[in-house]
């Protein structure tokens, strides 16, 4: 079955079983590995791509499901020689440990980002929500987001 869908802003084709998970297609077809394959039950975040705009686990997807849709990638969201300003802000943060969570925090937050660009502390924490890391403290994942802000201290 062919199914048509952009893909970091370019028309794609699929040509496969339309049961496969939108994570295995990026990452088999498209060698587009930044989401990771981490619990594929949708839980720990780290496959998150963005589909129509909203931030989704990519593992729970059916690549089926995903015809005529835009989807975005970690790839897709940023240059590599500019990166999208809340990578810079992770590293600047040192964030990054093992990286398995990275892509799936950076796509979703931002989303968050998008739909709320001056968001409260609670607000983040809201947004890490189904993303987990393993290695780090949230609070400097939380401390990256903030620093995108002028006022991040005001709104602490």
């Amino acid at each position: 079955m062919a199914i048509e869908f952009e893909l970091n802003g370019e028309i794609v084709h699929y040509h496969g079983d339309p049961r496969a998970s939108l994570l295995n297609a990026l990452r088999e077809t498209y060698w587009l590995t930044g989401a990771k394959v981490v619990c594929e039950e949708g839980f720990c975040g780290a496959c998150t791509v963005h589909v129509d705009g909203e931030a989704v686990p990519s593992c729970l997807r059916p690549i089926g499901l995903i015809a005529n849709c835009s989807v975005t990638t970690i790839e897709g969201l940023a240059e590599p020689e500019a990166p999208h300003r809340l990578q810079t802000a992770f590293r600047e943060h040192d964030v990054v440990q093992c990286g398995m969570c990275f892509p799936g925090m950076v796509m979703s937050l931002s989303k968050l980002l998008e739909d709320n660009p001056t968001p409260t502390r609670e607000e983040v924490k809201h947004g890490l929500v189904g993303n987990i890391c393993r290695c780090t403290g949230y609070e400097r994942i939380v401390d990256a987001v903030m620093s995108l802000q002028d006022n991040s201290e005001a709104r602490a």
